[in-house]
């Protein structure tokens, strides 16, 4: 039984790192690919990580080091390589809403 659950985790993180090419592939610029990729390939290593668990139980104190460390390092690290692309002048696609990080950066600016 174990082995089945094992089995439905990893085949559902697979599909998420399915669906996370698919996003790099498809988003109109590099902010909605990057987080695309980010949140999609977040979710899918926790759930392959988490069917290995169940295959190899010895193994579960290890992968759960691993999934706290994708869980913390992902996001930090997607978050800083948008505000990278963003200080060196990456553009947004034409239909994105409301660029924050400019507004906050002007409005900085402003204040004496």
């Amino acid at each position: 039984m174990a082995e089945l659950v094992g089995s439905i985790l990893i085949l559902i993180g697979a599909f998420f790192h399915f669906s996370a090419g698919l996003g790099m592939v498809r988003m109109p610029d590099a902010y909605t690919r990057m987080q695309a990729g980010t949140k999609a390939s977040t979710l899918g290593n926790t759930l392959v990580l988490t069917g290995l668990a169940f295959y190899h139980p010895g193994w579960t104190l290890k992968l759960v080091l691993i999934i706290y460390f994708v869980l913390m390092t992902n996001p930090v690290s997607s978050h800083a390589l948008a505000r990278a692309a963003h200080f060196i002048g990456i553009p947004m696609a034409g239909n994105s809403g409301i660029d924050a990080l400019r507004d906050a950066q002007q409005t900085k600016r402003s204040d004496p």
